[in-house]
């Protein structure tokens, strides 16, 4: 079967909600993801077979396709280049990774932009489902899946609870670990470490126009006892808004490519991809099934954790990495090692090719070898991707 390599993976820094890249609309957000992958490998924009696009809340300014809205807003891209936006919820991106390799290990495609993008300052989260209920245009729970499922209420806050309750964290254990993601984030930026994968996008300020290339969300000032000092979310729970991902605005994208496209376009890759993988599981704990996503990708790539250099498990919430840690008996000082998206932010249908830009750099920056990505996703789903740096 052939290969599938990354020739390089880019992203915008995050933006907080109503923050530095709120007067951005998404589709150019997305277009300057697009514009810096081609740019940086150096490809002739007309060799692109496909962009995958993902993102979650698919409405207003991101509606009708905006995959494709993209790729007509990109600099470099042609209108003949197509596109497709799929959305598999936060593991959106991670997914068009995924579809992108496919294509290419196929043999069908030779040359795939994976991306994603989700402003969710300009589009609130949920809004493509909250606007038709409001205006009585029915609601996503079916009668046949409330049979199945009684007085069940899908919600990612409660599946994080009940991981919180499930693996025994409490909230001095959740608020630890995110004053962890701060400081590895801070540290992180202050190294220069997302240097390389970073977008730079021109904002206006009242001072005028500026460049936006620092993540907004990491609180610089950050101390656990501020931390420990936010509001649970439930009156009765664990968990608080500094343990949980922050909303945020951003695009990222990846290259994949065949061996093919290498040689034909004189290409360097960054990575292999050395194992795709995706579960599904129980839909109301939800948030757990990177946990057994992990047990399957590392089988059937006949690895062991132990052969993992570094892994970014998506920060949705404390309780996730906590509870992945607590299952595969990983090793802490590699999980997410510059922060994670309590820290970063959560761009939603970004977030899966903003990890992987973060991976593979990282894995680069670090002089390591294998890479392990893993996003909890709505409906219980989960993505595992393994990456071997070249």
């Amino acid at each position: 079967m052939p290969t599938a390599y990354i020739v390089d993976a880019v992203r915008t820094a995050g933006g907080r909600r109503g923050g530095r890249l709120a007067g951005v609309h998404p589709v150019d957000l997305l277009a300057k993801s697009l514009d810096a992958v081609v740019e940086r490998s150096g490809i002739d924009p007309k060799a692109v077979d496909d962009v995958v696009t993902g993102c979650v809340t698919q409405a207003g300014e991101q509606a009708m396709q905006v995959g494709r809205m993209g790729v007509l807003a990109s600099k470099h891209l042609p209108q003949s280049t197509p596109a497709v936006t799929i959305d598999r919820q936060c593991g959106s991106s991670q997914q068009a990774i995924q579809f992108a390799a496919q294509a290419v290990m196929s043999g069908t495609q030779d040359v795939v932009i994976a991306s994603g993008v989700e402003s969710m300052s300009r589009v609130p989260m949920g809004s493509n489902a909250t606007f038709h209920m409001k205006e009585g245009l029915g609601h996503y729970m079916s009668p046949d899946l409330q049979a199945k499922y009684p007085g069940v209420q899908f919600s990612q806050f409660m599946g994080a609870e009940m991981i919180a309750q499930k693996h025994g964290f409490s909230k001095d254990d959740l608020d630890a670990y995110a004053f962890e993601s701060h400081k590895r984030a801070i540290a992180a930026t202050e190294a220069g470490a997302f240097a390389d994968e970073i977008v730079p996008v021109a904002i206006e300020t009242a001072e005028g126009e500026e460049m936006h290339t620092v993540d907004e969300g990491i609180r610089f000032d950050a101390t656990l006892e501020g931390i420990a000092g936010v509001k649970l979310i439930s009156p009765d729970g664990r968990v608080t808004a500094a343990s949980a991902s922050q909303i945020c605005d951003g695009s990222s994208a990846v290259m994949v490519v065949s061996e093919e496209a290498l040689k034909a376009h004189g290409l360097t890759p960054l990575a292999r991809i050395h194992n795709l993988t995706v579960t599904g599981g129980d839909p109301v704990i939800m948030l757990e099934e990177p946990l057994f996503a992990t047990d399957r990708a590392l089988e059937r790539a006949g690895m062991k954790m132990s052969d993992i250099d570094l892994y970014e498990v998506n920060e949705a919430f404390a309780p996730v990495p906590l509870a992945w840690l607590k299952h595969t008996g990983a090793d802490p000082d590699k999980l997410n090692v510059h922060g994670g998206a309590i820290a970063l932010g959560h761009p939603l249908g970004a977030s899966g090719t903003k990890l992987m830009a973060t991976l593979v750099h990282g894995l680069k920056r670090h002089g390591k070898k294998y890479g392990l990505q893993t996003m909890c996703e709505g409906g219980g789903v989960a993505n595992v991707t393994i990456v071997e740096s070249l």
